[in-house]
């Protein structure tokens, strides 16, 4: 069986050492080229580092470095999370994504959800879709490193995990995989922490959902907690959840929260029932 070496001529030890010396992870082809001083020998050693498995292709002239504790067969770097959000700096994966790594669903998203401050295309990445997500600078915060499978990515905690999907419902499977999700962040996250990160967001419609959404699952916020969040809502405020335009059955208007829901209770609770969660 024919099998890929990671053996290493001079120039591309060079560049391997010097990044592993480094503690680098993230490369670029600038930097390849302030090591080797020559355009093509630069383009020539990149390629047969990623051929010989010691960088994987990110976008952009973004590579990650795989370590030579990866062993001395080339097998790639399989960690789609940490791929994802190193393509873009700064960024976070978040929404769906952050949720199932959280253990908050047992989906498995087949697209990874990156959230950054500026446009950028949706990519290919290791067979995987990234979508991008560009949020205002105020919503851009609750991220830490968490180590995943060896690597340090950056990811929503799980409050701001939770926050994210009450304000993009789009981005974490719709209003019922948001109800478990929900159910599920609620049973885990520190009450003060979720208040303190919804108001930090500045929503009012944020603020309205998880409201609703708590009491809907038996999981009500604690009364102090409560009335924080009720004060950041104005009495007379009204925002909608769901569907655009209402149906019969729908919960309607809920005057404890000020919040015009078009959905099902049925259909809202449906992915909590099946994932054992309350009535």
């Amino acid at each position: 069986m024919d099998v890929n070496l990671r053996t290493l001529g001079p120039a591309e030890a060079r560049v391997v050492l010097s990044f592993q010396e480094q503690g680098r992870t993230i490369v670029r082809v600038g930097d390849v080229r302030e090591i080797l001083g020559s355009e093509s020998t630069t383009r020539k050693v990149i390629r047969n580092l990623v051929r010989k498995g010691w960088l994987s292709r990110i976008i952009g002239g973004r590579y990650m470095l795989l370590p030579s504790e990866y062993g001395p067969e080339s097998f790639g770097e399989n960690n789609v999370l940490a791929l994802a959000a190193a393509a873009v700096d700064p960024s976070y994966v978040g929404w769906w994504s952050a949720a199932s790594w959280h253990g908050f669903t047992t989906q498995r998203p087949m697209m990874v959800l990156v959230a950054v401050t500026r446009q950028v295309p949706a990519k290919v990445i290791d067979g995987t879709e990234v979508r991008f997500v560009q949020l205002a600078e105020r919503k851009f915060f609750g991220f830490e490193s968490y180590d995943i499978y060896g690597r340090q990515v950056a990811l929503s905690t799980p409050a701001k995990t939770l926050v994210d999907c009450l304000d993009r419902p789009d981005l974490c499977g719709g209003p019922s995989e948001l109800t478990r999700i929900a159910y599920a962040a609620l049973g885990d996250v520190d009450p003060k922490d979720l208040i303190d990160t919804v108001l930090a967001l500045k929503s009012k419609a944020v603020s309205q959902r998880l409201g609703f959404i708590a009491d809907l699952v038996g999981r009500p916020l604690p009364q102090d907690q409560r009335q924080a969040l009720r004060r950041n809502i104005p009495s007379s405020y009204r925002s909608h959840f769901g569907r655009p335009e209402r149906r019969e059955g729908d919960v309607g208007y809920v005057a404890a929260w000020g919040l015009f829901v078009n959905a099902r209770k049925s259909d809202l609770m449906a992915e909590v029932l099946r994932s054992g969660g309350e009535g």
